[in-house]
């Protein structure tokens, strides 16, 4: 099964609802990733607004 990106959030999941936010709109249309191992220490996840350890798009169509 094909990753899908969260339109709300960004994180790539396989499954059918977002394990981060709980949303239910994904997207198979996403571009680049990036993986955060600690949020609260990442300045990347800081500039991108990820809270969450994870795996996330960098854009979602």
């Amino acid at each position: 099964m094909a990753e899908k990106a969260c339109r709300v959030c960004n994180y790539l999941t396989e499954g059918k609802k977002c394990p981060a936010c709980g949303s239910d709109n994904l997207s198979s249309k996403w571009k680049g990733e990036i993986i955060i191992s600690d949020s609260k220490k990442s300045e990347a996840a800081k500039k991108l607004g990820i809270g969450k350890p994870g795996k996330y798009a960098l854009a979602v169509d």
